[in-house]
C-alpha cells in the first residue's frame, strides 16, 4: 500500500495591508470623486480619461515614477511656452535623500480642459468604423454601378494627381506632428483630444490610398503612382509641401496644434477640400470622392476644431497667464498665416484644370479667409495685416 505524503506549502496570511484591502465609505463605489465633474453628474468619459496618470504637480508626492533618459520626468510643462494657472512654479529639485518631495500646490491650470467630444477608446474605435464602413460602402456601390466610367481623363487625372497628392499632407500631420504633439501634451484630456486627431489624418490618409488603388483596378487609364510625382515636383505643390515639413518641425506642442487646426486647416485644408474637390467632382460626373473628401471635412470642422476652441479659450482666458498667452499666440499667428496664405495662393492653377469649373478661386480663398476671422473670434485674437493682402 503506497502512502501520500502532504506536502507542506506555505499558507497565505492576509493582514489586511495589502492594495485594496481597506474598506472606506466609497470602497464599493464604481466612479471616482478625486475631480470635480464639469457639469453635475460626472461622464463616463471622465472617469475613464481624467488623470489615469495621476499628475505629481498635482496630487502624489513621490514624483513621475518614469523618466527620459536626460532625467526629465514625466510630462515636462516646458514643452510648451504657453502656461496654465498654476503652473509657473519651479521644477522641485531632487536628489537622494530627498524623499522625492512633490509640490506644495496644485497645477490645476492645465487639468481644467475637457474635450467637448468626449473622446475615449471606445469612441474612437466606433467613430473610425462607422467612417470606414459607410465609405466601403459608397465605394462597392460605384464600383457595381460602373459610376468611375462616367468620369472624363481630366477629372481622372486630376483625381489621381492632385486629390492623391493631400494624403501626404494628412500622413505627415497625423503622424510627425498629431502624434508628437499627444506626447508632449501634459494631461490625459490632451492626450487623447490630440491622440485621436492624429488617428483622423491617418485614416484619411488611408482611405485615400486605397480609394487610389481601387481606381487603378477600376480603369485601365489611371496612373496610381501620379500622386508621388505631382507631390515632389508639381509647381502648385511646393508650397503646401513646404509648410506642411514646416509644421512637422515645430517643436512646442502647443504651437503645432494651433499652427495646424487654427491656421493650416482653415486657410489650406478647406480650401482645397471645400472649395475645390467638393464643388468640381459632381459637376465632372464624380459622386464617390466627395464621400472621402467630406469624411475628412467633418472629422476637422465637427471634432478636431472643436476640442481646439475649447483647448485654447482656457489658455487665452487663464486666471493668471491670459495676456502671455495671448501675446504667444499673436506672434504665432504672424509667423504661420502668410506661409499658408502663401502656399494657399500657389494651388490657384488647380481650380482650373477640371473641365467642368468649380467657383473661382479669389472667391474659395475669400470664404476660407472669413472662415479663419471666425475662428480668431471666437478666440479673441487679432487677424494680421496679411491676412487683408
Amino acid at each position: 500500500m503506497t502512502t501520500t505524503h502532504e506536502r507542506s506549502v506555505p499558507k497565505p496570511v492576509f493582514t489586511d495591508a495589502e492594495a485594496g484591502a481597506k474598506v472606506f465609505p466609497d470602497s464599493e463605489l464604481r466612479r471616482f470623486n478625486y475631480f470635480t465633474p464639469q457639469k453635475r453628474k460626472q461622464s463616463h468619459y471622465e472617469d475613464v480619461t481624467v488623470e489615469v496618470q495621476p499628475d505629481p504637480r498635482h496630487y502624489l508626492t513621490q514624483g513621475w515614477l518614469y523618466a527620459f533618459a536626460d532625467g526629465r520626468g514625466g510630462y515636462p510643462l516646458e514643452w510648451t511656452v504657453l502656461k496654465a494657472w498654476g503652473s509657473d512654479r519651479p521644477i522641485p529639485e531632487r536628489s537622494p535623500g530627498s524623499g522625492g518631495k512633490g509640490y506644495d500646490w496644485p497645477a490645476l491650470g492645465w487639468h481644467e480642459f475637457r474635450d467637448p467630444n468626449e473622446e475615449w477608446e471606445l469612441t474612437l474605435y466606433r467613430y473610425n468604423a462607422n467612417v470606414v464602413r459607410q465609405l466601403n460602402q459608397n465605394v462597392d456601390a460605384a464600383r457595381q454601378a460602373k459610376a468611375f466610367d462616367q468620369w472624363n481623363r481630366n477629372w481622372r487625372n486630376f483625381v489621381a494627381q492632385h486629390v492623391g497628392a493631400w494624403m501626404h499632407v494628412d500622413h505627415g500631420l497625423g503622424l510627425y506632428l498629431f502624434a508628437n504633439a499627444n506626447r508632449r501634451a501634459p494631461t490625459n484630456m490632451h492626450n487623447n483630444a490630440i491622440s485621436v486627431n492624429s488617428m483622423h489624418r491617418i485614416r484619411a490618409a488611408q482611405d485615400l490610398a486605397l480609394y487610389n488603388l481601387t481606381l487603378s483596378e477600376e480603369m485601365e487609364d489611371f496612373d496610381g503612382a501620379a500622386h508621388l510625382t505631382t507631390w515632389n515636383e508639381d509647381p502648385a505643390w511646393q508650397g503646401v509641401r513646404e509648410v506642411t515639413e514646416q509644421l512637422t518641425a515645430i517643436d512646442d506642442w502647443c504651437e503645432a496644434i494651433f499652427a495646424a487646426n487654427v491656421v493650416f486647416e482653415p486657410l489650406v485644408g478647406e480650401l482645397f477640400r471645400s472649395n475645390l474637390v467638393q464643388q468640381a467632382a459632381p459637376a465632372n460626373g464624380d459622386f464617390v470622392t466627395p464621400t472621402l473628401i467630406g469624411a475628412e471635412e467633418f472629422d476637422y470642422s465637427e471634432r478636431d476644431l472643436r476640442y481646439t476652441r475649447v483647448m485654447f479659450d482656457l489658455l487665452v482666458n487663464d486666471r493668471e497667464f491670459a495676456d502671455h498667452n495671448r501675446g504667444l499666440l499673436q506672434q504665432w499667428l504672424t509667423r504661420w498665416v502668410p506661409r499658408c496664405l502663401s502656399a494657399a495662393r500657389t494651388m490657384q492653377p488647380l481650380w482650373s484644370q477640371p473641365d467642368a469649373k468649380p467657383p473661382r478661386f479669389e472667391d474659395g480663398l475669400d470664404r476660407a479667409k472669413s472662415r479663419f476671422s471666425g475662428i480668431l473670434s471666437d478666440l479673441g485674437l487679432q487677424a494680421p495685416k496679411e491676412l487683408g493682402q
